[in-house]
């Protein structure tokens, strides 16, 4: 089975098969109908290097995250090949777990392979990328770190709507005392977050208190040793935003180790809402970033710079709104919840 055979049996020119075979949009939606008809019913299979040399398209993106094994990001990519999918792209995926001759061994790899553009969800390294000479020609997004220049797309995410939200909830649950743990301060998007918490406090008159913020590092295990810390203070805060939910599942561990219940003794708010935080004990209150939203993103803007006769001159913007999601690890601050912290 070749392309003559699929035009012969598809009633068609080869020239339709092969503009239907590389989705070219002027093509008849009928003509090309019968074409993936006759395909499907053959099991031809296109060669992909030949269908890149006619279009001058390879239809593979990019996808870089940070790590594979933190459960925010396995949502991001099978939405992202979801949609790839759907538009006739495969995905080349590449995690770089925050080591820097990994994150060169994958541009390496992506140019190869001549990918038609690159989603960037690290939150962090994403320089290593824009300095790249070999990647200066390929359309990029990031996720709030990228510059205004051609090519490049950023998708900015309103951090302050969202933990705006998740402060006012806890100070009308009468929590005056409210920790926040961050993520790594060398991360934009760390850094952030902790403002988006500092302005929600001052916005409502409730003070940041300095030994009540604590630098995490967006792990379970960094959440269990962020909560030992705030468990050492003199006085111990009855209310905890953390920056992620994997912090935050780590801080529910470290106090079920010191024998405190969540949320009677503590309020606890998340950030990210992966799956797994509405099936702990007690189910996790956080803040929705929309991991399926947030490819969807993604990939339109790779799409839209794709398509484009000629680059964007400064680059486009996108938003990803951000919201509080009420489930059952926030409650009223009990009275007497510091004393007995204080003495557990």
């Amino acid at each position: 089975m070749n392309i003559r055979e699929i035009a012969k049996r598809a009633r068609v020119s080869t020239a339709t098969v092969s503009r239907a075979i590389n989705r070219i949009p002027t093509v008849d939606p009928r003509l090309a109908k019968r074409v993936w008809k006759v395909i499907e019913e053959s099991g031809y299979r296109p060669n992909i290097q030949a269908r890149a040399l006619v279009s001058g398209r390879s239809r593979i993106l990019g996808l870089v995250v940070s790590e594979i094994t933190n459960p925010f990001f396995p949502e991001i990519v099978q939405a992202f090949e979801n949609i790839a999918v759907e538009h006739g792209y495969e995905i080349l995926l590449v995690s770089t777990v925050h080591d820097p001759k990994r994150m060169d061994l994958s541009v390496r790899r992506m140019t190869e392979r001549s990918v038609d553009g690159v989603a960037v969800m690290t939150f962090g390294m994403e320089e290593l990328l824009l300095e790249d000479p070999k990647l200066s020609t390929v359309p990029l997004v990031f996720v709030d770190v990228g510059p205004k220049r051609p090519l490049v797309s950023n998708i900015r995410i309103d951090y302050l709507s969202g933990i705006r939200q998740a402060v006012q909830h806890l100070a009308a649950l009468r929590h005056q005392h409210i920790a926040f743990i961050s993520g790594p301060l060398g991360l934009k998007s760390a850094r952030s977050r902790l403002n988006a918490f500092n302005k929600a406090m001052g916005e409502i008159g409730l003070e940041s208190i300095r030994n009540m913020i604590v630098e995490g590092d967006h792990t379970l295990e960094g959440g269990v040793a962020a909560m030992h810390t705030l468990l050492s203070l003199p006085e111990r805060p009855t209310a905890v935003i953390c920056s992620n939910d994997m912090t935050a599942l780590g801080v529910m561990h470290k106090c079920y180790e010191a024998g405190l219940s969540i949320p009677k003794d503590l309020s606890l708010v998340g950030f990210d809402d992966i799956r797994l935080a509405q099936f702990v004990l007690p189910p996790l209150t956080t803040v929705r970033m929309s991991q399926s939203a947030l490819a969807r993103i993604a990939f339109q803007a790779l799409l839209a710079e794709i398509d484009r006769d000629t680059p964007s001159e400064g680059g486009a913007e996108y938003l990803l709104e951000t919201s509080l999601v009420l489930r059952d690890s926030t409650a009223l601050a009990n009275p007497a919840g510091k004393a007995s912290m204080k003495t557990s």
